[in-house]
């Protein structure tokens, strides 16, 4: 019985660091996921990953709480690193929206619950279907699996995160997440950035013109003529993205084991 209670809490705090991935991690965090399916799976899951580190028993003691922390905290920051990068495009969604001029028609997002920007809302669809169809689930559960074997439940993770380094490590994320959105919406930008510029030059050359008649519409129908023709080729984007999204889960696990990159 004193085996199996220790086993117990060894499992308890793998269910917490798993638990709180699925949380936080994109697609399977969504809110039309149901809750029930979320904690079936990260139980599941967590029975699998316990019995493949062969049961490591962990003392029932004062600094149980502070393991049930770090496991958490771990949970968390995986999970964020993911997310942050499905949010890169919606950023780059928001981008686009406020040059086409559809900054004001934002819509409710059913993935999070809060309004989004249509363009941004649509890539974030096209994103989704093709992160499942690259079976990129797959790879977050393979990849929150396999920080156990970087990151165990006796890892000192609380030191390497007070030096420093994984605060390092997320500005620099949250700044090369940044510059993948602004690259991303960078091509619809500069060609809507051009009609502007012929539309002020139409109106210094020809002022019997109604710009703000015709400036709307064509700035309309020149956004949405190219993301039809530039959607095709985001393909390799997003490839580049979730390639990126993985690597910085690996840096981040290497830094809470312990390991400077």
């Amino acid at each position: 019985m004193e085996t199996l209670l220790l086993s117990l809490s060894g499992f308890l705090l793998t269910f917490c660091r798993i638990g709180s991935f699925f949380v936080v991690a994109p697609v399977i965090s969504s809110r039309n996921v149901p809750g029930s399916f979320k904690v079936g799976l990260a139980f599941f899951v967590s029975l699998l990953t316990f019995s493949g580190m062969g049961l490591q028993p962990v003392p029932l003691d004062g600094l149980y709480i502070i393991a049930v922390i770090k496991e958490i905290l771990v949970g968390l920051l995986l999970g964020f690193i993911g997310y942050m990068f499905f949010t890169v495009v919606q950023v780059s969604g928001s981008f686009i929206d406020m040059q086409i001029g559809l900054s004001m028609a934002n819509i409710i997002d059913p993935m999070t619950g809060v309004s989004s920007p249509i363009i941004g809302n649509l890539k974030f669809m096209v994103a989704t279907l093709l992160f499942l169809s690259f079976n990129g689930h797959h790879f977050l559960l393979q990849a929150i699996m396999d920080s156990y074997k970087w990151i165990p439940l006796q890892n000192e993770a609380f030191v390497n995160m007070y030096n420093g380094a994984i605060s390092d490590f997320l500005v620099r994320t949250f700044t090369d997440t940044f510059g993948i959105a602004f690259k991303m919406a960078a091509p619809l930008v500069a060609a809507l950035f051009l009609t502007d510029l012929g539309l002020g030059i139409l109106a210094r050359t020809a002022p019997q013109f109604n710009i703000f008649v015709i400036g709307v519409p064509l700035k309309l129908l020149v956004g949405l003529l190219l993301l039809a023709m530039l959607l095709p080729s985001m393909l390799f984007l997003f490839q580049d993205l979730f390639s990126a999204l993985f690597t910085a889960m690996e840096k981040a696990i290497a830094i809470m084991a312990g390991q400077q990159t």
